[in-house]
């Protein structure tokens, strides 16, 4: 028998979710800190923060306003710490996106000091994870990071991430939907229990969000649309946490850290990378194990993405690639050697990448499937 241990970060201490959730974490955060640091980012959510920041000014609580200029870069985070120290922040409260999410633990993390993270959209489960992804000023992928803890707290409100764009709670999809297209390929002969029950976990979600995902959208006061944020935010951080870093990325990550490398004609968001990554990693499949339940897995979720008006080639993430040179590039960025593309149980280099890549970009899919069959595969 092997004697290994293994520490894993599952959750957050606690988790507040609900329409009213900040209403009833205000007095938690009371209990955590005095003088945290509220950070942010977004134009389109510095109203909603300056309420939530008001609202903890009410109650006594004395904040530390901050904003990161670029994406969760080292630029920000050292002007951020040098500003947590000058103030003697005892707590940070990250709310926004994924990136300030990651930049709030990051900080946290680093100064040993409790976080709070708000989410203001579905987009990603950074809200959830002890892990942070650094990027350049230009928000070029670095690496990641795993943290000692989980967030302190996790206050999932409805009425603050109902608030958030459509276009943010697609990606969030996309990228929750990685979860099972990642963790069952790359973990397919794991005999961890654990590992093995948070694939099975991803599944789940999985057909969650194929079922229910197109309707949330439509329907933002439906319960299709909690369960798909919820989904999307909790559910996939749980699975990660659950099944630990065996359980997380592969091909469909690896395809986003290296398309990051290029330049955008505009701003493509992480859970579309992420998207369009898993379209990729089922050509690889479809290409070098001659799987044809990969090809109709990629026809079917082309079928969802388009449905939920997400990119599915490089021009509509707004990559115009004039030379093959730039994405052979970020091909070798993808296949580094802790990158992770080779938690696949197969070799990828960058030419068979770059391949897959361009061949997923031009495809054409022959026949929709309906609705009632996306699922099957």
């Amino acid at each position: 028998m092997q004697n290994t241990n293994f520490l894993q970060n599952i959750s957050p201490e606690r988790v507040i979710r609900g329409e009213s959730a900040w209403e009833e974490g205000k007095s938690l955060i009371q209990s955590i800190c005095k003088k945290p640091l509220f950070l942010g980012r977004s134009h389109s959510t510095s109203k909603l923060r300056s309420m939530l920041e008001k609202d903890l000014i009410n109650i006594g609580i004395n904040i530390v306003h901050a904003e990161l200029e670029y994406d969760c870069c080292d630029v920000d985070l050292n002007r951020i710490y040098q500003l947590c120290k000058d103030c003697s922040c005892d707590g940070i409260i990250a709310s926004g996106g994924g990136k300030v999410l990651d930049a709030g633990k990051l900080i946290a993390n680093n100064l040993n000091l409790p976080c709070i993270t708000v989410p203001l959209s579905a987009s990603t489960c950074a809200g959830w994870t002890a892990l942070a992804n650094i990027y350049s000023k230009k928000g070029a992928f670095i690496k990641d990071q795993t943290l000692n803890n989980c967030p302190k707290l996790l206050i999932f409100d409805y009425s603050l991430v109902r608030k958030a764009p459509n276009r943010l709670l697609a990606s969030g999809i996309a990228d929750a939907l990685a979860k099972w297209y990642e963790a069952s390929l790359s973990n397919a002969g794991s005999n961890d229990a654990l590992v093995q029950q948070a694939v099975q976990m991803a599944r789940v979600l999985r057909d969650q969000l194929l079922i229910d995902g197109f309707n949330a959208l439509q329907n933002p006061y439906s319960s299709s649309w909690i369960r798909v944020a919820e989904s999307c935010s909790l559910t996939a951080g749980l699975i990660g946490g659950v099944g630990g870093a065996k359980c997380r990325t592969a091909a469909a990550h690896a395809v986003h850290n290296g398309l990051t490398q290029l330049d955008f004609t505009q701003k493509a968001l992480h859970g579309e990378l992420v998207g369009f990554g898993i379209l990729v990693q089922l050509r690889i499949e479809e290409k070098l194990l001659g799987n044809q339940l990969a090809l109709q897995a990629k026809n079917q979720l082309i079928t969802l993405l388009k449905e939920l008006n997400l990119p599915t080639n490089l021009k509509s993430l707004g990559i115009n690639l004039t030379t093959k040179k730039e994405l052979e590039m970020a091909c070798i960025f993808s296949c580094r050697d802790d990158s992770d593309i080779h938690n696949l149980p197969f070799k990828v280099d960058k030419e068979t990448l770059m391949e897959a890549i361009l061949e997923t970009d031009r495809i054409e899919i022959e026949k929709i499937s309906p609705r009632g069959t996306i699922f099957n595969c």
